[in-house]
């Protein structure tokens, strides 16, 4: 039994979180033994990158954010994906480095191909083997995270900044079609659910 490698992406609240959960809870059903993580973090260093990327009061050039993403990732493949996966374990990952492309690059306007050079770096040909792109659009997404919460630094960007990053995602998908799947997250959780599971059939 192989190690499998999913991570979900996606907007601000376009229900990531929500669904991650069910892809646990799935493949424990399954009795397979799962890791659950997320980016930036998974790691003593990576969380603390987290918490300095996400803290307002300390705003960063984009080429910084996007070198300490890929710097927390490295860690964060070394001492959590790889042995992971080694061990035939699922790691469910809430971001990876699409997320990169999307943020940092198309949104805050970081070169792709520099993006690309360090991707190639830092992750060695190594890809999820399944990526999940729950879509909404921006004005369903701001809507869904409320206000009843502070929001961090990326949560408060504006909306033609999501939307850019939207038209990432959207552009990775339809780059990478055998690895990235755009599931329509405006349903109800049980019709979303049903995408779920017609493109997991196959594992």
């Amino acid at each position: 039994m192989a190690g499998l490698f999913i991570t979900v992406e996606g907007i601000d609240g376009a229900g990531k979180t929500t669904h991650l959960a069910w892809l646990r809870d799935r493949f424990e059903a399954r009795q397979r033994e799962v890791v659950t993580t997320r980016e930036p973090g998974g790691t003593a260093l990576g969380e603390s990158l987290r918490a300095l990327l996400l803290r307002s009061e300390y705003p960063a050039y984009p080429e910084t954010e996007a070198m300490l993403m890929f710097a927390a990732r490295r860690e964060h493949l070394e001492r959590v994906i790889l042995p992971a996966l080694q061990n035939q374990k699922v790691v469910l990952c809430d971001r990876f480095t699409d997320a990169t492309f999307a943020y940092q690059g198309y949104g805050s306007g970081v070169s792709l191909e520099r993006l690309e050079i360090l991707e190639a770096w830092v992750q060695r040909g190594l890809q999820p083997d399944l990526t999940f792109f729950f879509d909404v659009p921006v004005t369903v997404g701001q809507q869904r995270m409320g206000t009843e919460r502070e929001r961090d630094r990326f949560e408060r960007e504006r909306a033609d900044f999501f939307e850019r990053v939207r038209a990432g995602y959207l552009e990775r998908a339809a780059r990478y079609p055998d690895r990235i799947h755009v599931i329509d997250s405006t349903p109800a959780i049980d019709v979303v659910r049903k995408s779920l599971e017609r493109v997991l059939a196959r594992y």
